[in-house]
């Protein structure tokens, strides 16, 4: 990952034979960094505690990676190479880096005529520009402070003069001069207000910054609780509908069933009963077509008049109809029909015995 750290060129530049101007500068130090989550590519995380180990910084390979390191004016879009090497150097680190304290100094030399009037007219900040690897172990240093991250493999690619990097002479991340960024904290920067605030019942001292941080984790904790609490009762609420759902289907497939079930000879039997009152009462009205309550009404119609079925409710018409068939002696239809075969029998007796006088035969029996 690639990042910049700020700097201020140390002690007094001052000019060499060939017009170069020469001056040294402090640039990465060990101890606690703070960096955002967005640059680590943590952007769950608002604020990182990176450590830089002295093992780290003050390693061979990394001291060594600043010798000759390329100084340009303003960080350039992209590292600087061998193919835009000529277009953006204005200068270079110009010998090996060394350890002074907890810093690596730098002695820098200044090529071009342009870079050191800016530098002679005020512009004295350098932002390193570097890659570096992080192992996101959490832990404490040996002096006892927590972090949540290693920064490992430092190595540097160039530094860019700048107009106003973070804080002047301290090293910073970065070059955009965001207020939390302190890098590295020491005690005579920690001049920032701090509070107390109880997170699951655990007192926490952070500064203001963190304490606006933690109350709105706070509050997105809170607001996912209460969401899934309203999720869960929509839930509990859908299934006792689906619940009821299913055992109104139950009633209905029991009803259906029963339904099913119909002794359709008594139907049948109350049918013919039916259409024997009402012949027994009117005699030309065609239950053809007709269910049992329009044959009812038809009936009654037929035999009290149209207006007293108007407007009446079935449950009129059918005590109506009790009414009217009550002393009704509905036809018998097989005795008409043994009626009618009996008149034909006799008829062709009568004929038998003409048909046998004249042949002047005589009938047994006779």
């Amino acid at each position: 990952m690639q990042f910049q750290d700020a700097v201020t060129v140390a002690g007094k530049p001052r000019r060499i034979a060939d017009g170069y101007l020469v001056a040294t500068a402090k640039c990465v130090r060990v101890g606690i960094q703070l960096y955002t989550g967005d640059e680590l590519g943590k952007p769950e995380m608002s604020i990182v505690r990176v450590y830089r180990p002295a093992e780290e910084v003050f390693a061979q390979d990394s001291l060594q990676s600043f010798s000759h390191a390329p100084i340009t004016i303003d960080h350039p879009k992209e590292p600087v190479t061998t193919d835009n090497w000529k277009a953006l150097s204005v200068g270079e680190v110009s010998t090996a880096a060394k350890q002074v304290d907890d810093w690596v100094e730098l002695p820098l030399i200044f090529k071009d005529a342009a870079a050191i009037a800016q530098i002679e007219g005020g512009k004295r900040e350098l932002s390193a520009g570097y890659v570096a690897d992080f192992d996101f172990t959490p832990g404490t240093t040996p002096s006892g402070e927590p972090y949540d991250a290693v920064q490992r493999s430092i190595r540097i690619n160039h530094l860019a003069l700048v107009d106003k990097a973070r804080a002047g002479s301290q090293a910073r991340v970065g070059d955009s001069a965001k207020p939390w960024g302190l890098s590295p904290i020491t005690h005579e920067e920690a001049h920032m207000t701090t509070r107390t605030v109880v997170v699951d019942g655990i007192s926490i001292l952070t500064t203001d910054q963190g304490a606006e941080v933690i109350t709105k984790l706070q509050g997105q904790i809170t607001k996912l609780i209460g969401d899934a609490a309203t999720v869960a009762t929509t839930h509990t609420a859908a299934i006792a509908a689906k619940d009821t759902e299913i055992g109104t289907l139950k009633a209905d497939l029991k009803t259906a069933k029963d339904a099913a079930n119909i002794d359709v000879s008594k139907l049948v039997a109350d049918r013919v009963s039916l259409e024997s009152q009402v012949r027994a009462i009117d005699s030309t009205i065609d239950p053809s077509g007709k269910s049992d309550e329009e044959l009812r009404k038809a009936t009654v119609a037929a035999k009290l008049g149209d207006e007293m079925v108007k407007d009446a409710a079935p449950a009129e018409i059918a005590g109506m109809f009790k009414a009217l068939t009550k002393d009704a002696k509905p036809n018998d239809t097989v005795r008409d029909a043994l009626r009618t075969q009996d008149h034909s029998i006799h008829a062709n007796d009568a004929w038998g015995d003409n048909v046998f006088a004249t042949a002047g035969v005589q009938k047994k029996g006779a």
